[in-house]
């Protein structure tokens, strides 16, 4: 999980070195992309007013997804949730400052996701979040200050800070027992990985790096490891890794000179789906890793962008970010999904 516009700045940053690479862009790929993704369709659109929507998570019994939107007119990503067969998406957030990451607790009845609505330099309206500039063609973003993770139902109702104060805690997922949250902050001075009970309580500190990022963290379906993203070998250029949830035993697992970010575990256990910007600065696609075998495949084929991939609870469906769609803005797509032999 990672802020939008951090996201932008990240997309610029890796420009120059994608060159040198000689990536090219590609034509879309219906057919290869067909082997692995069955039934393609897209979620949301514009007409539901939204300039755009994205990193949507599904419900514990695939039924229902959360995921962040920004409204037309508004500048600032909102949570929804929307049921698959019903299609009417339901603001569940403030509707003031910014908010991300949106993440169902396993037994269905409660979510999480950060928000910046309690930040007390936010205008009267809820609008403009302090720290955003733009110079030029180029985004940057200070992490959003006072961006802090509550609880809620998934009406929205019953909002509960699980963290307070000025710093950004954000990138939140609960462990598949519902026991504990995993979460990236910068309450320490740089961004590190962190976990806490569910109930906010007993902070562990799992990263301890003093400088660049680690961001992007998720359990792994038994909770003895935590996969995420982190610009160890160059700043901004970031890296997909895993970790024992106690901070011990580190792994690489992508060096590729590119920028990989968004690693979500598959239930096996064994292969995670990533967004990697190997093939272009502009044509993120989305690729699979079996951790053990080092087995890597290709899944999305889309000369755009697509990224922050998940997998439902089965196995049997992925679901997506991507610009493919007719009007060419970030929507959200999902698919039935079948393991490719490669990687079994």
């Amino acid at each position: 999980m990672l802020h939008p516009v951090r996201l932008l700045l990240f997309i610029f940053s890796c420009l120059f070195v994608l060159t040198q690479h000689g990536y090219t862009e590609e034509v879309f790929d219906p057919a290869t992309e067909a082997i692995a993704l069955k039934n393609i369709k897209q979620l949301t659109s514009p007409e539901m007013g939204f300039e755009k929507a994205g990193e949507a998570y599904f419900s514990p019994d695939g039924k229902m997804i959360a995921f962040q939107a920004v409204p037309h007119g508004q500048e600032h990503y909102q949570i929804f949730t929307m049921d698959l067969v019903e299609r009417i998406p339901r603001m569940v957030s403030t509707g003031k400052g910014a908010c991300t990451c949106a993440y169902f607790r396993p037994d269905g009845k409660k979510l999480i996701f950060a928000s910046s609505h309690t930040d007390p330099g936010l205008s009267a309206d809820g609008g403009e979040v302090p720290g955003y500039q733009r110079q030029g063609g180029r985004y940057s973003w200070q992490f959003t200050p006072y961006m802090n993770i509550f609880e809620a139902n998934v009406d929205g109702s019953a909002l509960t800070p699980l963290t307070t104060g000025s710093a950004y805690s954000a990138e939140c997922a609960y462990s598949a027992d519902g026991s504990q949250i995993v979460f990236a902050s910068n309450r320490d001075g740089n961004m590190n990985l962190y976990t806490m009970h569910a109930d906010g309580t007993n902070v562990q500190q799992v990263t301890h790096t003093v400088q660049g990022y680690n961001g992007g963290p998720f359990f792994s379906p038994n909770g003895n490891q935590i996969v995420f993203r982190a610009d160890y070998d160059q700043p901004d250029y970031l890296q997909i890794y895993v970790i024992n949830t106690d901070g011990t035993a580190l792994q690489q697992l992508t060096q590729n000179g590119a920028v990989n970010w968004a690693p979500y575990w598959h239930p096996n256990g064994q292969v995670i789906a990533y967004t990697t910007s190997i093939h272009g600065h502009s044509h993120y696609e989305i690729y699979l890793l079996n951790i053990e075998t080092k087995q890597s495949y290709r899944l999305t084929h889309n000369a755009s962008f697509d990224g922050l991939p998940v997998f439902s609870n089965d196995g049997k469906k992925l679901m997506w970010t991507s610009k493919r769609g007719a009007d060419k803005t970030s929507q959200i797509f999902i698919a039935d999904f079948i393991m490719p032999q490669e990687l079994n």
